[in-house]
């Protein structure tokens, strides 16, 4: 690949958006999977399900009690012979006469001639013979075949988020298998000398690595199949090695750290020479941008401040991780501003904030280091670039986190 200049001024968010949305629009065409039912929770339809079968598949009765003519109940009370039972899983019987009633469980086949079911509660019986003290009109609890869904018919269509309610309707029609969208494969890469693993003594200098973690968190929530979380130090050949393996394995590469102008860029000293392009964005936080492309796979290079490698996935590449998972955008919108707030002129900023039934309060500091106040947010709060303050009780936009 060309090696490309690296961008001179910075972008607009919406411009960063669309051209991360753009490098990746081609994995929309990666291939459909076939997965049994029992697995395919939280997994989206890539064609409608039809069923099958008929639900149910033949008349029965939706109550333990007895099969009956409802002529014969039309007049109560009255006394029929029992002339057998049969429990729901068993063959159904010869049909019934008139003037008799069968005993039946529910879920058990209807008998040819029957049209209604007396449930237990409304009958005496004894002695072969059962006596109705309250009559019932046809139809009443007997399930006609395919009165819920009819072979043919959809069960569910393309683009559907599997839930719990549509795995029961697909396994009631006897369905092993359904078509979905292929999980995107992701590997999450850390870089930095000063990172460490939980549980591990820190160093003086030395902080936990949060960002791999936290990246892999927010792509599983997102649809998205995390292969490997993996840690480099600020040594070429090592991230060099790690990033050749992660693009063997992946369909999509995320990287945070090493993407700014200083000393030990590794990402950014890696993959400049293969035609990264790296810049700023005029937002506030996640200014250090980068993208590449390596062996066809994409590579977003987020900067490394736990709150910046967040708020840069958030915005620039969950819009469409999501899109391309099959899952809805989540929930943005405005309300009303509950705590005054300045922001630095030319740069959007996004800040940390808490909705409530009044409004949103910002909360934590804009720093971009402050990870453990943004446990505290359930939103963004999208303060645009030529906006330096706001007042209490002015609209503002807000992102969903």
């Amino acid at each position: 690949m060309t090696p490309r200049p690296a961008t001179a001024s910075a972008r607009s968010v919406d411009e960063y958006r669309d051209t991360v949305a753009a490098l990746l629009a081609h994995l929309a065409e990666r291939p459909h999977d076939e997965v049994p039912v029992p697995e395919a929770l939280g997994r989206t339809l890539s064609a409608d399900v039809a069923s099958p079968i008929d639900l149910p598949v033949f008349r029965n009765s939706a109550m333990d009690g007895y099969a009956v003519r409802a002529v014969d109940v039309a007049v109560t009370p009255v006394s029929l012979p029992v002339v057998g039972v049969v429990a729901a899983g068993k063959p159904g019987t010869d049909e019934l006469p008139a003037g008799s009633a069968l005993k039946v469980m529910t879920g058990a086949p209807m008998p040819p001639g029957a049209d209604c079911v007396v449930p237990v509660e409304d009958v005496q019986a004894g002695d072969g013979r059962i006596v109705v003290e309250r009559g019932r009109g046809r139809g009443e609890f007997v399930r006609e075949a395919g009165t819920d869904v009819r072979t043919g018919e959809l069960v569910a269509r393309a683009g559907t988020v599997l839930a719990p309610r549509h795995i029961a309707a697909l396994a009631a029609v006897g369905l092993p298998t359904v078509p979905v969208l292929s999980r995107l494969r992701a590997v999450c890469i850390t870089t930095g000398d000063e990172l460490r693993p939980a549980g591990a003594e820190l160093a003086p200098g030395q902080i936990y690595n949060s960002n791999g973690i936290a990246l892999a968190a927010a792509l599983r929530a997102d649809g998205v199949e995390v292969v490997e979380v993996a840690h480099s130090t600020d040594d070429p050949a090592v991230f060099a090695s790690i990033l050749r393996a992660a693009t063997a394995a992946a369909d999509l590469v995320f990287t945070s750290g090493g993407v700014s102008k200083g000393d030990f860029e590794v990402v950014r000293d890696v993959l400049g020479p293969l035609g990264g392009t790296f810049g700023s964005v005029a937002v506030q936080p996640g200014g250090p941008q980068g993208y590449t492309v390596v062996d066809g796979v994409p590579v977003l290079s987020f900067p490394g401040n736990p709150v910046s490698t967040m708020v840069s996935y958030a915005v620039f590449a969950r819009p469409v991780v999501r899109a391309l998972a099959g899952l809805s955008e989540l929930v943005s919108g405005e309300t009303t501003l509950l705590t005054p707030l300045r922001s630095p002129a030319g740069r959007r900023q996004y800040l940390r904030g808490l909705l409530t039934e009044d409004g949103v309060e910002v909360i934590s500091g804009p720093g971009s280091h402050l990870i453990a106040g943004m446990a505290w947010a359930d939103v963004l709060v999208d303060v645009p670039a030529e906006v330096t303050s706001l007042a209490t009780g002015v609209p503002v936009r807000i992102l969903s986190l």
